[in-house]
């Protein structure tokens, strides 16, 4: 699956562990704090957030951009210490 991160840190120390983390998932820094990996599967997904959740703190805000999701494409967001996903469908299509 494809996956973008975009991050905006409260600290420094929250931003250096991010940004030293995300390669180590295979992430490719593309812009100043957009990250992109395109090969991803679900189970190190899950163990990213795992981590995410680790370096960051209430202050910071990162949101993933997940393609395919069930043909959808995801956004998972962390505010507050909380994850939460919107799945954005194509409006021309019949749900399933």
């Amino acid at each position: 699956m494809f996956v973008a991160v975009v991050c905006d840190m409260g600290n420094e120390d929250s931003r250096s562990a991010l940004y030293n983390l995300l390669p180590q998932y295979g992430f490719e820094r593309v812009q100043k704090a957009c990250f992109e990996c395109s090969a991803i599967s679900d189970k190190q997904l899950a163990s990213l957030k795992r981590d995410i959740d680790k370096v960051t703190d209430s202050y910071d805000t990162v949101r993933l951009y997940q393609f395919p999701v069930d043909g959808t494409l995801a956004m998972t967001i962390l505010k507050d210490n909380k994850w939460r996903r919107i799945i954005v469908r194509d409006p021309s299509r019949p749900k399933e």
